[in-house]
């Protein structure tokens, strides 16, 4: 995050409205709600993990253990465990 001074980019009018609350300090303004994106929506990784922990679900529902699921996908038993038996469409 990158600092900008409020000079340059606010109307002078809510410049001096914000010094109403706020002088000398750093102030976050967070992006608004249709501006977040997800972890991983851009990337790709958050749909390469979707697809990992729903082969883990179907390798556990198809018998395989949580022991040797975690051995081979390299977690812990407690997160193959947090993949198993969560809820997920």
């Amino acid at each position: 995050m990158k600092y900008i001074n409020a000079n340059k980019v606010l109307p002078e009018k809510l410049l001096l409205e914000i010094q109403k609350y706020v002088q000398g300090e750093t102030l976050y303004i967070p992006k608004q709600k249709t501006e977040h994106r997800k972890w991983g929506s851009v990337s790709g990784g958050r749909e390469l993990i979707d697809d990992r922990n729903s082969t883990i679900r179907n390798l556990f529902i198809s018998g395989s253990s949580i022991e040797q699921l975690a051995n081979e996908y390299y977690l812990s038993t407690e997160t193959i465990k947090k993949i198993v038996y969560s809820y997920k469409k």
